[in-house]
Parts: C-alpha cells; structure tokens; sequence
C-alpha cells in the first residue's frame, strides 16, 4: 500500500479545520447566541436541540448507506466535499441571523434554518470522515491522519475561539447598547468562506486507494445486519456518545460560566481592535492549545501501551481532574486554567483514537463478512458526535432552566451551582461511562495487525 506523502495528510487535514470552526461555533456559542442574542428561552433552545439533533443523527447511517453507493470519477467520498460546501457555507451565516419576527417566529425559523444546517453538515461530515478508511490500510499511517486531522481541527477551534468574540465586538459596534445581532452574523460570515474554500482544498489533495472487494454485491440488508452483529462498533458507538458529552457540556457552559460565576468577562484589552479578550475566550483557547498536545500525543502513546488501553487512562484521568475543578472557586483563577489545560490534553489524545479505531472496525467487518461499508460504519463516528453533543446540548438547557437561569439578570445561588455542575461533575460522568464502556472493546493492536495482513492478501496489495 503506497505511504500518504505529508502534502496529502495535510490536505485531509483542511477538511476538519473547516468542519471544527463549526462545530466550535455550535457547541460553544450557539446556546449563547439563542439565549443572550436571538432572544428565546434557554429551556426552549434545549428542547430544541433535542428533537433535531436526534433526527439528524438518525440521518447518518442514511448518509453512509449513500455514500458507499456513490460512484464517480473522483470516488466515493471525495465528491461531496465538492458538491455540499456551499450549502454549507450559506447555511452557516443563516443559522447566526437573527430575522425581524416576534418570539413564535423565531423559534419557527431556529427550527427549520438548525434543521437544514444539520442535514449539510452531515452529508459533508460523514463522506469527508468515511475517507480516511480508504486512504489508506496501514494502521499507524491511519493514526497519524487521525493525528493530522485533530492538529487541524483544533486549529480550526482555536482560530474561532481567539477571534469570535473580538470580531462580534467589532462588527457590532454602533448605538449606545451596540448591534451583537450583526456582529455574530458578519464574524459567521468570514468562517463561512473559509470553510467552502478548505473543504475544497481537501478534495483536491486527496485520493481514495481503497476499493471495495471486486465481487462483493451492495446490499442494504447485507450491511445493515453486518453492522448489527458487529459488537466493537456498539462499543465504540457508545464511548464515542460519552466522549461527547463530557466535552459538550464543558463547552457549552464555559460562557455562562465566566458571564454570571466569575461575575468579569474582561480579562486584556486587544490594542489594534480596541476590543476586550475575555476569560472565556482565554480560557477555550486554552483548551484547544491543550487538545493539540492530547492529539500529538495520541499516537506515540498508543504504539506504546495500544489504542485501548490509551483511552481508558485519558478518560479515567479527565474523570479525576473534572470531580476536583467543582470545588474551585472565583478567585482561584490560576488552579481553573492549570485544570483546563490538564482536562484537554485528555480530552485531545481521545479524539484520534477514536477515528482510527472506526477505520479499525471497518476492517474487521470487512475481514469477518467479505464486504465492506465504510460509509455506514464511519456514519456511526458522526452519529455518536451528533447524539453526545445532543445529549450534552439538551441537557446544557434544560438545567439552566432547572436552576432558574434567566439571561442577562443577576444568577441566584442555585444557578450558579448549576453552571458550576455543567463545568465539572456532569462532564465527569461522560468522561467516566466512556473509559467502563471501552473495557470491553476486543480490537487491540495485535488482533487487529493480523487483520490487516490478511486482509492485504486478499486486495492483492504489496
């Protein structure tokens, strides 16, 4: 099998820069923005991710099933890159609109613009994660393309994260009270066209050499029940799910965290905009800086002590780390960003392994059935994305609300404590069913070295 050259690991690499600059938006800002800016309730915005977060995720495998039976010149994979990239830019400055309609109207337009957006970022997302299983069938060339891809992802991340809320101060300068409404939608507006012009850069660096078997036979009901009787993707769908939660709701909170516990947003003054950097802005760029440590440390880790095994103690240890930063308070403000940074250097090693043990799973099935469904079963990576990050965002909402949080007012004690929970102990739970779920997945490193020589037999691979 010919060995990914730098310019092609990186080229995939693009793809996730693109993709993580949405996400980060998403998963950090976007209850913000519905609450604080658009104007509805955090226990309605809850609700809402809820119901189209679990419809889009059903939508994955669906993805998958269509892209394993996509055939054309470029591939499987690569074309949709092509094609969904502007669908996708438009419908991520949409999202980040606030119209001119009363309350019932907005909540209408959140629904039917969040939908449409989920539905594009899947049938980018599932084809552009379903590539890396047919770029290549080396495993650790797998982890490092993993590796490549979350060193661009958090880049991507870090990018959004330094720049959002100083580029929604500048844009939305005017008037006493300023207009944040224009500042999210312009700042949106400039992730937008990058992301369309990344996601093209990615179709045009990269290459599938993977080919089905020459005489498998597609059928949805062949893949459907292989994909049922393969227990490790249950597994890794289940960790995957926890994963996301943990790190959702870290996410998702960190801005209330900062807005109404700390009490103090500003943390320096940016000469050149004239705009405040806060401490939550600080503070995810943090995190991200930490997630690109976690991943460069994936893969030596990894061929060390295994995927599995790399897994567990990360996850076992944000578990730790995340139980104590509950009882820190305000003013222990360095303790909150040596722990931050701690939490996402686990947090980052989890990532790539996670992507490679999915092209894993596509190679076992493929060993034990004869046929092969990348899509379907890397649609699941994007599934667990979605159902985590529902989960989390859900209950991000719904416990605001339980707790009486009410935006833009002084937070009573109880809601207070709340935030405090989403940033700690709730996450701890997620870290903690992750790492006791992936105890019983069978793929170690050396069972998984046999597959892959027979399976190189078998494609006639040198």
């Amino acid at each position: 099998m010919e060995k990914l050259r730098l310019k092609e690991k990186m080229g995939y690499g693009l793809g996730d820069f693109a993709s993580s600059m949405y996400w980060k938006m998403f998963s950090v800002y976007l209850l913000f923005f519905y609450t604080d800016v658009f104007g509805i309730s955090a226990a309605v915005v809850g609700t809402m991710f809820l119901i189209t977060r679990v419809f889009d995720g059903l939508n994955d495998p669906l993805m998958g099933i269509l892209a394993d039976r996509t055939t054309t010149k470029w591939g499987k994979f690569r074309p949709y890159l092509l094609w969904m990239a502007i669908p996708f830019g438009i419908f991520g400055i949409l999202l980040f609109t606030t119209p001119n309609l009363d309350v019932s109207g907005k909540i209408i337009y959140a629904y039917v613009i969040y939908c449409s957006m989920m539905i594009v970022y899947t049938a980018v997302n599932v084809p552009y994660a379903s590539l890396l299983g047919v770029m290549t069938s080396d495993l650790k060339d797998r982890t490092s393309l993993a590796s490549f891809r979350f060193i661009f992802a958090f880049a991507g991340s870090i990018l959004v994260l330094a720049t959002a809320e100083p580029l929604v101060e500048f844009f939305g300068k005017g008037g006493d009270l300023g207009n944040p409404q224009k500042g999210w939608q312009s700042t949106m507006a400039i992730y937008s066209v990058l992301a369309v012009i990344l996601f093209y850069g990615t179709f045009r660096l990269t290459k599938e050499r993977i080919q089905p078997p020459k005489e498998q036979k597609t059928s949805l009901k062949n893949d459907l029940r292989d994909l049922a009787k393969n227990r490790p993707w249950f597994i890794l769908l289940g960790a995957g799910i926890c994963t996301l939660i943990f790190n959702s709701i870290r996410d998702g909170s960190t801005i209330y965290y900062f807005k109404y516990y700390f009490e103090t947003q500003d943390a320096l003054q940016l000469p050149l905009l004239n705009v405040p950097l806060t401490f939550s802005t600080l503070y995810l760029v943090l995190g991200q800086a930490a997630n690109i440590v976690g991943v460069v440390m994936a893969k030596p880790v990894s061929d060390q002590i295994g995927k599995k095994r790399t897994f567990i103690i990360a996850m076992a240890t944000a578990t730790l780390l995340s139980i104590i930063f509950y009882f820190f308070k305000a003013e222990h403000v360095v303790l909150i960003f040596v722990f931050q940074f701690l939490i996402s250097i686990c947090a980052g090693i989890i990532f790539p392994l996670l992507w490679s043990m999915y092209a894993d799973i596509a190679d076992y099935s493929e060993w034990k059935t004869g046929r092969r469904a990348t899509g379907l079963v890397f649609s699941s990576s994007s599934m667990s994305q979605k159902m985590g990050w529902t989960l989390g965002g859900a209950l991000t909402g719904w416990i605001l609300a339980f707790y009486g949080f009410e935006a833009n007012m002084e937070q009573t004690e109880a809601a207070k404590t709340g935030i405090r929970m989403m940033m700690s102990i709730l996450p701890a739970i997620g870290a903690f069913l992750s790492a006791a779920i992936l105890i019983f997945y069978k793929l170690d490193d050396t069972f998984m070295q046999k597959i892959n020589q027979e399976l190189t037999k078998r494609r006639g691979e040198i």
